[in-house]
């Protein structure tokens, strides 16, 4: 009789892991890395296991991997954890074979042979990507094999060869090789059985953004939104009928060579669209950040960019904006002055912009049909000719903007407005604690048709303490240091804005 005095029984049994496709959920953050949720069968025994997972991505933290019984029945513990993400490859089996004669096969034009060739270098160069710590922030990392070995040499009739002679030729796998991204565990239970794990983990490889198309007709405030959410899949891993969720907001997360940063996903649809269709985004508040899902499972395959559109608004009002900034300021020029410095400097903020800007603004509010948190991305606008077909008008980024908020982007630049700014005066107070100055902006409108408003934004740079001591038109007080004036201009028509600011220190 076998006598059994172990405290732990170990009984190395390779289990076979089959990963439950229907039970799989990411949450993808557009970051380029992704939270990965599987449900993985296991069947184990009391004691000590040996399990080998060939489901994982190429591009997982493999410090973030989180395995336990979801129904709490049992205690799981990872005693160890090896992960490989070198699938088999010619590279990886000549450098497996190195040391070892096999047969190459070679073709000159008409005639194939075999010739034999022993690998004295496979040239193989792995790339094993993982985490390096530093202190106590953790960075991405890849290492290499060896420096200046990715030429291979081949022994052929006694001779060295820095290249490979033929089509190489192997006679098996080898027990190192793998077809997949593999995790190797010892995982340590007490209470055997088959059941469904949960693994999660993070990886990289994943992301995704949103765009939004701007549709209008020509000289028209009322403009429909198309929302798309794009995917991008470069973990290595396909995801079969899989729960995706975005997240957006600001996500602290440790990138390699940066300080924490981070960038998630906003929200979605509530009631973006006028029909009775079935929106293919939610949205809901999670914690301080936005969670969209997908409301039917997809299959997100590697290598694999995929759109899905998330918000459809018809209604919109919309105002198009002029707006002329006149001062031409080359900030380079002046970085690292101090404030008392650029106040005395004479020539400061005198040259001339004659551009105005195009600016598109809407409300991001249900009484305007939208007031969905909109994730960050790039806007683009069309406007529908008269025969119907739409033109491109311009494009530009938003940040996350929450719902009830303002969205105004530039555009490009008017074509038929054009401005000009000058200063007429300029004195310094003799005990050096005052200064005046006089502007003239001159505004053209050069369209056939359409009366237009243009903004006319001045910046008050020299000093916190101004006062307005003379102007030709109306102003508003947009923050401390700025203020705005709006002029109407009829087509063809010319004005002009004058106005004295009076600064003390």
């Amino acid at each position: 009789m076998r006598k059994i005095s172990m405290v732990w029984i170990i009984a190395f049994v390779f289990a076979s892991v089959l990963a439950a496709a229907a039970d799989t959920a990411v949450t993808v953050y557009n970051q380029n890395f992704a939270v990965v949720r599987d449900m993985i069968e296991l069947d184990l025994v009391r004691g000590i296991n040996d399990v080998q997972f060939s489901g994982t991505t190429a591009h997982m933290e493999t410090d973030s991997v989180i395995l336990r019984d979801p129904k709490g029945k049992r205690r799981l513990q990872i005693l160890e954890q090896n992960y490989r993400a070198d699938p088999i490859s010619q590279s990886r089996l000549l450098f497996l074979y190195e040391g070892k004669t096999i047969e190459f096969l070679v073709t000159r034009k008409d005639r194939v042979k075999k010739v034999q060739g022993k690998i004295i270098r496979s040239g193989y160069v792995p790339q094993n990507i993982g985490l390096t710590r530093y202190g106590n922030q953790y960075y991405q990392t890849q290492n290499t094999y060896t420096i200046g070995s990715s030429q291979p040499i081949i022994e052929v009739d006694g001779q060295l060869r820095f290249q490979l002679p033929g089509t190489p030729l192997f006679p098996a796998l080898t027990d190192d090789s793998i077809l997949k991204p593999t995790l190797n565990w010892l995982i340590e239970t007490d209470r055997p059985g088959r059941f469904n794990a949960e693994l999660s983990y993070i990886t990289g490889g994943m992301s995704w953004e949103a765009d939004y198309n701007v549709v209008c007709e020509e000289n028209n405030d009322v403009v429909d939104i198309i929302g798309w959410v794009t995917i991008d899949n470069q973990s290595g891993k396909l995801f079969k009928k899989a729960k995706i969720k975005l997240m957006a907001g600001d996500v602290s997360k440790i990138q390699p060579g940066h300080t924490p940063s981070g960038y998630v996903a906003d929200a979605l649809m509530e009631k973006a669209c006028r029909s009775r269709m079935q929106p293919t985004v939610s949205e809901k508040s999670f914690d301080e950040y936005h969670l969209y899902t997908l409301n039917r499972k997809t299959t997100l395959r590697d290598r694999e960019t995929k759109q899905v559109e998330f918000v459809r608004a018809t209604g919109v009002k919309s105002k198009k904006l002029y707006v002329y900034n006149g001062a031409k300021i080359d900030f380079n020029r002046y970085r690292g002055w101090a404030a008392e410095s650029l106040r005395n400097e004479k020539s400061y903020g005198t040259e001339c912009n004659k551009k105005v800007w195009v600016m598109r603004e809407f409300e991001n509010s249900k009484k305007n049909n939208m007031g969905i948190p909109l994730p960050k991305g790039v806007l683009r606008f069309y406007t529908r000719d008269a025969d119907g077909q739409m033109e491109f008008t311009g494009e530009n980024t938003i940040d996350h903007t929450p719902k009830d908020e303002k969205v105004r982007v530039y555009t490009g630049n008017a074509f038929d407005l054009v401005g000009e700014r000058k200063r007429t005066q300029f004195k310094r107070g003799t005990a050096r604690d005052w200064l005046d100055e006089t502007f003239e902006i001159k505004l053209k409108n050069h369209k056939e048709k359409g009366n237009v408003e243009i903004r006319v934004v001045e910046n008050l740079y020299r000093w916190v303490n101004w006062k307005i001591a003379q102007k030709s038109h109306d102003y508003i007080k947009t923050d401390s240091q700025t203020i705005e004036f709006r002029v109407n201009l009829k087509p063809g028509e010319e004005k002009t804005v004058t106005y004295k600011v009076h600064y003390t220190w």
